[in-house]
């Protein structure tokens, strides 16, 4: 399918949250902010836990979605245990990906720095003076970008705005004692009446604001002086008690917390009563059991049996348990994945729980749980994924999604391993999360192996620790190889993978296949075709022997390419049509690169059509697990086959969306060849005068790498020279200094600009799909790059009433970004 994106949407959309239940109050809130963030570029939301300050920043930035067409995205900061975490956090969120031979900081700024984008950092506080450090480097590199920051103290960063979020309003008038009835207009208007009644109608479908109980409930909200939290956890209790009873319990224990910490702010200390309440009304079991989740973050059922299960609470009684807390709103329900729900604990109630472990014995046991299931669960992936019987396809995409959905969980079990020097459990947990790693482009695990690498040398030199069994390490030298390959620092690849031979020549739970295998594709690289070819036929024998399907499919498609290199094209066919056999068709990652390689050599034999389907079916199954990079390679390659064949317009949709995903990951290598391709794009569109800037910018990018590119630069020169032909060497010059100063975003721009000048596109006699004369005329709108207030002024409709269309649209269609609403209109149009 050909694919356009507009200009103003080079990245996707952003990352917020599905909330489970509806936004209430805080109109005043929204409208001042909203007015606020059209003048200034930072707002932190201040407040004490439970006020509302990452609920309120979520709606604030659905709302404004519209005006930033590079998205709307969310960092959980809570997460982030050290200051050299928020940098890969904020990375983590955005898409950007780490570049071997430069700080992750500086590929993130360089990425973002293009984007016209809102930033949430929420939950600051427990690093705020990091995080306003941060604050300011990515407000002085990123001149679109403005950030929303959620913590209970202000950031204190240059041209901030600090925003106390207020406690929900009050009915506040006394009620006349002589009163037939109260005012239930103006008690069910209170913004805290309208959030307790919302909450309790989930939990009693029957409970109505009446005159006989509005009092009370005005009460309620009253002595939880408005705090969102306090108030959830009140009309949580109404499925057990009455709310005269909850008005009843609250007051005298409030009155028993007065005595306590006079010198707490009194909304700390109202929110405090109010989950230590809730904590007092549960039972032993269910305050052992929320002290044991907090370990968390995120899990689901068989998890929370896994690690919270013991003699003190049997894996029976989990479930009841966990219902228990989640009836009174201390336990979150977030979605449904692979058949299993999900669940949580708000940041304020995960505090609270764990400041309940009154044994730091018990938490470090309950820690070491949350390792050995992580491990458990990581090292289950890989037998269901990689070993026979063979799963689907399908059962491998869904196992890569659950990594990922777990990934913070992943990253609490290395630290954990890390904090207490168990090398072998670090390496264990590596060498498992290795698929979703390369897949993800996540190359954060050279970090974690290089330290559990150095944990075993260190406690093996000093005899303080039980050596890591040696197949253990030799896996986990496999796997820094294969991440050295992808961060293409191919000398240390090789170095590893020879250290990983060694020891697995050594032991008999090694993998000399797959060290072979890397040494195999060092020599490759390194051109040197015939020791490669060496290396494979020995990782296959390794791989024959052992039984690994999976290995030998992928060794044997490096064997095809090196043949290819050597000019065989027919040999190299044979070699991936052998690669494709043994992987069959449940391995896609595998299957997909190797479909890939067939098509760079179908082009090479001049078989476009050929070349085009290889590439395609690559691409779909790269899509199913969104592996970027190798999404972008697919586009670019699809691209170069439409310009070979003067098809003009599909090369500029598919080369445009491959430089949209590169400039995603933030791979300065990729941009550049992305910006050459775009050069070449022009040189066929007629456009000499836009060719010869491309090519300004594609060699300022070239040169900035650390590797020299002789190849690319020779064909920019030859691009260059044959231009200077026809429009005189000062002009090219001229062109050459406008490209050196454009990014490589205004250099997409540029690409783009010939078809924004064109008509716009007329919409077809008969549209596929079930949208509404409306809805087309949005969608028409949105594929020419228009925010929602821009749409609704040409409409004559409110931004909000853009934002449903949008909304039912993405629903017929199944969609969840714009550039895929673009793609179905650049299709249909």
């Amino acid at each position: 399918m050909n694919i356009a994106i507009a200009a103003g949407h080079l990245a996707t959309m952003g990352n917020l949250p599905a909330e489970s239940n509806v936004f209430v109050g805080r109109e005043r809130d929204l409208t001042d902010l909203t007015s606020i963030l059209d003048r200034v570029r930072a707002v932190t939301l201040c407040g004490p836990g439970g006020i509302g300050k990452t609920r309120l920043a979520l709606e604030l930035a659905a709302r404004l979605a519209g005006g930033y067409p590079d998205g709307v995205w969310i960092s959980e900061q809570a997460e982030a245990e050290r200051s050299e975490r928020l940098v890969p956090l904020i990375a983590a969120a955005v898409g950007v990906r780490a570049e071997l031979d430069r700080p992750l900081s500086e590929t993130l700024a360089e990425a973002l720095a293009p984007r016209t984008m809102l930033l949430i950092l929420d939950t600051c506080e427990r690093l705020v003076a990091d995080c306003a450090e941060l604050v300011e480097w990515l407000l002085a590199s990123c001149p679109g970008m403005r950030v929303i920051a959620t913590s209970r103290e202000p950031l204190r960063v240059r041209g901030e705005v600090i925003w106390r979020v207020p406690p929900l309003g009050l009915m506040t008038a006394a009620w006349p004692g002589d009163a037939p009835e109260p005012d239930i207009g103006a008690v069910a208007g209170s913004e805290s009446v309208r959030l307790f009644n919302a909450r309790a109608a989930a939990v009693r479908p029957d409970f109505k604001l009446t005159a006989a109980n509005a009092a009370v409930v005005a009460g309620i909200c009253r002595t939880l002086d408005g705090v969102p939290l306090a108030i959830e956890l009140a009309a949580a209790r109404l499925g057990t008690l009455s709310a005269e009873q909850i008005q009843l319990r609250l007051t005298s224990r409030f009155e028993l917390l007065s005595r306590g910490d006079r010198t707490a702010p009194p909304r700390q200390q109202t929110l405090r009563a109010a989950v230590d309440w809730s904590y007092d009304l549960l039972s032993d079991p269910e305050r052992l059991l929320l002290s044991r989740l907090s370990v968390f973050s995120g899990w689901n059922l068989e998890m929370a049996e896994q690690v919270c299960a013991d003699d003190a609470i049997s894996t029976s009684e989990v479930l009841d348990l966990l219902t228990a807390l989640i009836d009174k709103s201390l336990v979150t329900v977030e979605h449904e994945l692979d058949g299993a729900v999900r669940y949580r604990l708000l940041d304020t109630v995960r505090q609270f729980a764990t400041d309940q472990v009154a044994d730091p014995g018990e938490l470090a046991r309950i820690r070491q749980a949350h390792r050995d299931c992580m491990l458990a669960l990581a090292e289950k992936m890989v037998r269901s994924a990689l070993m026979p019987p063979d799963p689907s396809w399908q059962e491998r995409v869904d196992a890569y999604h659950q990594a990922m959905t777990d990934w913070t969980n992943y990253l609490l079990a290395l630290e954990y391993c890390a904090e207490h020097g168990d090398a072998e459990e670090g390496m264990r947990l590596c060498n498992a999360m290795r698929i979703a790693w390369l897949a993800a482009g996540d190359q954060s695990a050279s970090e974690w192996l290089d330290k559990f690498l150095g944990q075993a040398e260190d406690s093996s030199r000093a005899g303080t620790a039980s050596p890591v069994r040696p197949g253990v390490k030799a896996r986990a030298l496999v796997v820094r190889s294969e991440i050295a390959f992808e961060q293409q620092d191919y000398v240390a690849a090789e170095r590893y993978a020879q250290a990983g031979l060694s020891l697995s020549e050594s032991c008999e739970d090694g993998n000399t296949a797959a060290a072979r295998r890397m040494l195999a594709l060092a020599a490759l690289l390194g051109g040197r075709p015939s020791d490669a070819l060496d290396e494979a036929d020995a990782a296959i024998a390794a791989a024959r022997q052992a039984g690994d399907g999976w290995e030998e499919g992928i060794i044997l498609s490096i064997k095809a390419a090196a043949i290819a290199s050597q000019g065989d094209l027919d040999g190299a066919y044979a070699g991936y049509q052998q690669a494709l056999a043994a992987l069959g068709y449940t391995r896609g990652w595998a299957v997909a690169n190797v479909r890939y390689g067939l098509g760079r050599l179908a082009r090479l034999r001049g078989d476009h059509a050929e070349a085009g389907r290889h590439f395609g079916d690559a691409l779909a199954l790269y899509r199913q697990v969104d592996a970027r990079p190798q999404m972008a390679r697919c586009l670019a390659s699809i691209g170069q086959l439409a310009l070979d064949a003067k098809d003009v317009a599909s090369a500029r949709a598919s080369l445009t969306e491959a430089m949209t995903l590169s400039l995603v990951t933030g791979q300065r290598q990729a941009i550049a060849r992305g910006v050459a391709a775009l050069a070449t794009l022009a040189v066929a569109s007629g456009d000499l005068a836009t060719a010869v800037r491309l090519a300004g910018t594609a060699r300022t990018l070239f040169e900035a790498l650390s590797a020299p590119q002789p190849a690319a630069l020779g064909r920019l020169d030859a691009l260059v020279e044959a231009a200077r032909a026809e429009l005189g060497s000062e002009a090219v010059l001229s062109l050459l200094a406008e490209g050196r100063g454009m990014t490589a975003y205004q250099a997409v721009r540029q690409t783009l600009a010939p078809a924004a000048d064109q008509p716009k596109h007329h919409e077809p006699a008969s549209w596929p799909g079930p949208l509404t004369d409306r809805e087309r005329e949005v969608a028409m709108l949105v594929a020419e790059g228009l925010a929602n207030r821009v749409i609704g002024d040409k409409l004559f409709i409110t931004q909000a009433t853009v934002a449903r269309h949008i909304a039912n649209i993405f629903g017929k269609l199944d969609f969840t970004s714009r550039a895929q609403l673009i793609a179905w209109v650049v299709k249909s149009s």
